[in-house]
């Protein structure tokens, strides 16, 4: 049994020394006679040559294992009925890689039965490699052997992720991906694949000259032990934003797909299990900010859009109190009835407020009161807006 596996790049040491010692130049001629080095570069380590695996080699979880089975005949006589069965047992299954099931008729002496077999790996740990043959002997005996090889399967990637949800029911993934191998890595494709309830916007890509390039550059190699962190945004499809319990409860959110390249091109794949994140909790009541401007003019009214949600399974009477802050000031009627607000059910409430105060300022002092719990929710720092002195127009 022999693994298959891509050709290295030769690697020489070279051996120089200054031209006032002893060997002279000689050492600096036999490396730029060496057909092994790069001309002009002699003294790297790194050579144009391939040369052929001279081991085992480590093996990496997402990757393709492949393996080239050989069965030889070292008697002088024939055999007949000769079953080769390949098998690869993990610690928790036992799988049959063998290309064919049937028998060979039978095998003359110096000839072999070759077979390869290729298996995606999926389990981190111990696989252990059977190789069962059956054959009949002239005399019509049945003789049975096999033969077993151990290798380990490690992990390439440390894949963590962090959740951040925002008010607006969007949900912001970081992922970040280390390369926990001894080789660079280039990496084709890093992906999010939502749950059903979700739209997924990747934030990897920036946009210059009307093209989008990649944040991590044109060439997207992770060296060993480096971390690139991911950022992507999901969305509630519109048949579940309205639907403000639905959304309340949804954990999973989808799962991460990676596929990368290594050496001479071996390809590996990586999909991890369903993401999940806290649920957020919003109390019975949710306020949530539709619009509202980034920056306005010092002491000049601006108007803002809020969404209030009955997150309860009871419904509600509202009242609608706004009380001032120090930089602050609500305009319009405070106490004012809003009426009954079924559960999962919201309305849009526009609102008009000044600044008397410069800077960065937070919005806050809504108050909203259930007339039939006589039960007062308080909202404060609901948002951030800048207020800038108004520009002063010359005559």
């Amino acid at each position: 049994v022999m693994r298959l596996t891509k050709p290295t790049l030769f690697t020489n040491i070279p051996v120089t020394c200054e031209e006032r010692d002893l060997p002279g130049n000689l050492f600096n001629q036999l490396m730029k006679d060496d057909p092994s080095t790069v001309k002009g570069a002699e003294t790297l380590m790194l050579g144009e040559m391939l040369t052929l695996p001279q081991n085992f080699g480590n093996i990496f979880l997402g990757e393709t294992f492949s393996s080239y089975i050989s069965v030889h005949n070292d008697s002088n006589q024939v055999v007949k009925d000769i079953l080769v069965k390949a098998d690869l047992q993990t610690s928790s299954q036992r799988l049959n890689l063998s290309a064919s099931s049937a028998a060979v008729a039978e095998l003359k002496p110096d000839c072999c039965i070759d077979d390869v077999i290729h298996h995606e790996v999926k389990e981190i740990g111990t696989h252990i490699l059977v190789c069962a043959v059956s054959y009949t002997t002239q005399t019509g005996e049945k003789m049975y052997f096999r033969k077993f090889f151990k290798f380990q399967v490690l992990k390439p990637l440390d894949v963590k992720t962090k959740f951040y949800n925002a008010e607006t029911d969007e949900v912001f993934l970081e992922a970040q991906i280390q390369n926990i191998t001894t080789s660079p890595m280039f990496m084709e494709k890093v992906s999010l694949e939502p749950s059903m309830m979700y739209n997924v916007a990747e934030l990897n890509t920036v946009d210059t000259a009307g093209e989008s390039e990649s944040t991590f550059g044109a060439r997207t190699y992770l060296q060993p032990m480096d971390t690139r962190q991911y950022l992507y945004c999901l969305k509630p499809k519109q048949e579940f934003a309205e639907k403000a319990g639905v959304i309340k409860g949804v954990t999973v959110i989808g799962k991460l797909d990676i596929v990368w390249k290594t050496n001479l091109g071996e390809r590996g794949r990586l999909q991890t299990s369903q993401l999940q994140r806290m649920a957020p909790g919003y109390g019975d009541v949710r306020l949530s900010l539709e619009t509202i401007p980034d920056t306005v003019n010092l002491e000049e009214p601006f108007d803002i859009t809020c969404k209030i949600t009955n997150c309860s399974e009871r419904t509600m009477d509202l009242v609608l109190e706004m009380c001032n802050t120090n930089s602050i000031h609500w305009c319009g009627v405070s106490g004012r009835q809003l009426g009954k607000l079924h559960p999962s059910s919201s309305l849009h409430l526009a609102l008009t407020l000044l600044s008397s105060v410069q800077g960065l300022q937070s919005v806050s002092g809504l108050r909203l009161t259930d007339t039939f719990l006589k039960r007062t929710y308080e909202y404060d720092d609901i948002a951030q807006v800048c207020v800038v002195s108004s520009e002063v127009k010359q005559s």
